[in-house]
């Protein structure tokens, strides 16, 4: 019989079971006047894959009226990931690009080398007394691809696949998952879905990304006999093969990937390998050298200039 060389695990700490890394709670943030519950950067853990950003948002319900304010910011070095499960978020940005995200479809926007966005609840909605709920991440490209042009994309419900059965509902929002693959695009090897179980309902998790997280949205779960509510992200450890028990009506969020290349510094909505160009980002967007534009519902004239990359704009 070999000997472990580690102590025996503690009966009930979540801490000492060994597929797990580490438990993240998120702490609360305000975004216009609307609180999110941020996991990620913590300062246990900065990224999972090239996930270095994720904010749940909701589930929320405004009185007849108001809506989520997130006034034009520029970011640079990322994606940023939005899906919902309730209500509406009105995206314009600097490509002049409006487009509504809806429960189901994915809005991908690709920051590159500069681009600036508003997220906002329609007129029409404030009008109907609007809920929220959902999840946005931040996925930082790879170094190769942190420079890149500026660029959107809308994917609709029906564009994700869908795995159901044995009490499962999974939707593949990027990457690879359980055979299907998801025609989001991101340059780096990820995996992200949405698993919606009922209670009894068993989901594995492969090792087949060196990185690998669980957010409990709602409802609760086993791993290895330990109990896991809502608002919380479990960090595995690489190389195990994970076995989730839904103890009730559960709604998670699968998250990973391949490590990223090299660590990210991370300042504002800014996200680069390199840290000189973080500080060129903030001196451009603090001096207001950058290009303005009038924006309105109908048409955006926009004017890049190239030798900064990012474009400052009034988004209505």
């Amino acid at each position: 019989m070999s000997t472990p060389d580690h102590d025996d695990p503690i009966v009930g700490n979540t801490w000492s079971c060994d597929a797990i890394e580490t438990v993240i709670v998120p702490r609360a943030r305000d975004i216009g006047g609307f609180s999110v519950r941020r996991a990620l950067p913590s300062a246990r853990k900065q990224m999972v894959g090239p996930f270095i950003f994720f904010d749940q948002m909701g589930p929320a319900e405004f009185l007849l009226g108001q809506g989520i304010d997130v006034r034009p910011h520029p970011h640079i070095g990322l994606s940023t990931v939005t899906y919902l499960f309730d209500g509406e978020i009105m995206h314009r940005d600097s490509l002049g690009i409006v487009q509504p995200i809806r429960p189901g479809a994915v809005n991908l926007m690709t920051a590159g080398r500069g681009i600036v966005h508003s997220e906002r609840t329609a007129p029409e909605e404030r009008a109907k007394a609007p809920k929220l709920f959902g999840i946005q991440t931040w996925a930082a490209l790879p170094a190769s691809h942190e420079e890149v042009m500026p660029d959107f994309a809308h994917f609709t419900e029906a564009d994700l696949p869908r795995i159901t059965g044995e009490g499962k509902r999974v939707r593949v929002i990027m990457g690879s998952l359980y055979g299907e693959t998801s025609p989001v695009p991101f340059p780096w090897d990820v995996m992200y879905a949405e698993a919606v179980l009922a209670p009894g309902a068993i989901l594995p998790l492969d090792p087949g990304h060196d990185e690998r997280a669980i957010y409990v949205v709602s409802g609760e779960i086993d791993i290895a006999g330990d109990t896991f509510g809502s608002g919380q992200l479990l960090v595995f450890k690489p190389g195990d093969r994970i076995s989730v028990l839904a103890l009730s009506n559960a709604r998670l969020m699968l998250i990973g990937g391949e490590p990223m290349d090299g660590p990210r510094h991370i300042w504002w909505n800014f996200v680069s390998s390199r840290k000189e160009r973080i500080e060129q980002a903030k001196a451009e967007w603090k001096s207001g050298r950058l290009t303005r534009c009038r924006v309105n519902m109908n048409l955006f004239r926009c004017l890049n200039d190239a030798s900064i990359g990012l474009v400052s704009v009034d988004l209505l």
